[in-house]
């Protein structure tokens, strides 16, 4: 859980009091609660204070770390890591703007010192003292059903009227010969990194590993990345993907796609060399360390769902639409039972399982409208379906595009790689998904998330007004466009008929 060459480290001795203090003496248990949430996660955290705050008795397990992946090991620290990584890409100018600088120096040590400083910060927010002092029983231990009503948890038995099982997700490591031997990381260890790489192999051109590849080539570790997929990011749009890939290229990553890794080894002098099949022909490749981001499996180990009768697969907790599971007290939210694996899309099936478990709710998963992004350089953000998804489900589509090169404030700031695109129910402007590839895509995807929650058609973008000259533009640009094939032959016609009468 922690490297001992932090032992020392000042930022993680407080971030670990906060988290996990070794002060911390679990409560007795009292009667039953009315909430037993598994899993300090954003979702076992939201529905822990949302539950409290309500005035449910509450008690809130967690085996590891309070605020789980996303503080720990995931969003929080990752983006740390990117903003350093964007400051050193940026301060390497090449005259375009009438300003030169060389490339700069980045100093691995403080940049990571950065990041555990501000991943301490933001803890208090999930700290065991919060929540204690929010009135929930914290139980720092692996929680275990020991029947259809009732947890164990540190020799303690917690009885519920309902329960919610928010282990959130880890990350899938593949079946490759040596890699066990050679040694590898994952996102758990790579924010202990001390040390600077100098390369660095990523297997998984998913978000995680096309984030991270970036950012580690920016801050100067040279970096090869192998997918197996013939692209990256395979669940976001096929040219916004393109785009950063062409980006990542340009920064330097090495990028392979369509490989297949069938073995892995440890030199003499410690690097790892990585053998792959492509394209019927065996390549290897070399590096000093391997990051593995080959994808997310949910947590359910030691669980032991079949006494509470909880029914699960491959997939995770198996749920309804309301998020209950085969036993009536108890439900799931977040990575252990969605494919949707993103802290937003925890803490707001969080909030549907308050209104469903305690105070008997209709409201539907399904009926979540939920974003994600992609961190890299452009971001890429994408609501709802894509047009290649839509296609392969045989639904039919328009797709409006406009590219970041038609928009005034994208061509000013020199950040004309990428575009908006909505794709649109046939003959109508319903929206059912959306993509933006833009340095700050993600700040800017909600407004089509909006439209499609409100059930706001195309039409709607035209008429919001934005700031000039700003990126978010590119949605007005939409909404003209859609008007614009509105206008048919006939239309126009009469139109013009109309018109002329109003000149007499």
């Amino acid at each position: 859980m922690q490297n001992s060459s932090l032992a020392s480290d000042p930022h993680t001795l407080a971030l670990f009091e906060n988290i996990r203090p070794t002060t911390h003496r679990n409560p007795k248990p009292s009667g039953k609660y009315n909430l037993v949430v598994i899993g300090a996660g954003p979702a076992g955290l939201v529905a822990a204070a949302g539950a409290a705050g309500l005035g449910a008795k509450v008690a809130l397990i967690e085996r590891e770390v309070m605020g789980g992946d996303c503080l720990f090991t995931g969003c929080v620290p990752s983006k740390a890591l990117i903003a350093c990584s964007r400051a050193a890409h940026d301060a390497t100018l090449d005259g375009s703007f009438g300003v030169s600088a060389s490339k700069p120096t980045v100093d691995f040590q403080r940049v990571m010192e950065r990041m555990r400083r501000l991943r301490t910060q933001i803890s208090a927010n999930d700290s065991v003292k919060r929540f204690s002092a929010l009135g929930i029983d914290v139980f720092l231990g692996e929680g275990r059903f020991s029947g259809s009503d009732s947890i164990d948890v540190a020799g303690e038995t917690l009885r519920f009227a309902r329960a919610l099982i928010a282990t959130g997700s880890g990350p899938v490591i593949p079946t490759i010969p040596g890699l066990a031997e050679a040694g590898f990381d994952t996102n758990l260890s790579v924010f202990d990194w001390t040390v600077q790489p100098e390369s660095l192999i990523v297997l998984g051109g998913g978000a995680i590993g096309c984030e991270l590849a970036q950012t580690f080539q920016r801050l100067g570790t040279r970096v090869i990345l192998l997918e197996a997929f013939p692209r990256l990011l395979a669940r976001d749009d096929a040219d916004a993907a393109e785009v950063v890939r062409n980006s990542m290229s340009k920064d330097g990553v090495e990028i392979h796609l369509s490989t297949k890794v069938i073995e892995i080894k440890k030199s003499s002098d410690g690097k790892r060399v990585v053998s792959v099949e492509q394209n019927g022909q065996t390549h290897q490749f070399t590096g000093d360390r391997i990051l593995v981001a080959t994808g997310r499996k949910p947590v359910l180990d030691a669980l032991n769902l079949n006494a509470a009768g909880v029914d699960s697969d491959v997939n995770g907790v198996i749920t309804d639409d309301f998020l209950m599971t085969s036993n009536a007290r108890v439900y799931a939210a977040g990575d252990v039972c969605s494919k949707y694996k993103f802290t937003h899309a925890a803490d707001a099936m969080a909030r549907l399982v308050l209104r469903n478990a305690l105070f008997f709710g209709n409201a539907r998963v399904s009926k979540l409208v939920i974003p994600w992004a992609t961190y890299t350089d452009p971001e890429v953000a994408q609501v709802g379906v894509t047009a290649e998804t839509a296609r392969r489900d045989g639904i039919l589509i328009d797709v409006i595009t406009v590219d970041m090169r038609d928009v005034d404030r994208a061509i000013l700031d020199g950040n004309v790689e990428g575009f908006g695109r909505l794709v649109l129910k046939k003959g109508t402007g319903t929206i059912l998904g959306a993509t933006i590839v833009a340095p700050h895509a993600g700040d800017m995807i909600g407004e089509a998330a909006l439209a499609i929650t409100s059930n706001l058609g195309a039409g709607s973008l035209s008429s919001t007004i934005h700031p000039y000259p700003t990126v978010g533009e590119v949605w007005r640009k939409l909404g003209d466009s859609f008007n614009r094939t509105r206008l048919t032959p006939r239309t126009k016609s009469i139109l013009s008929t109309l018109l002329s009468f109003r000149r007499s």
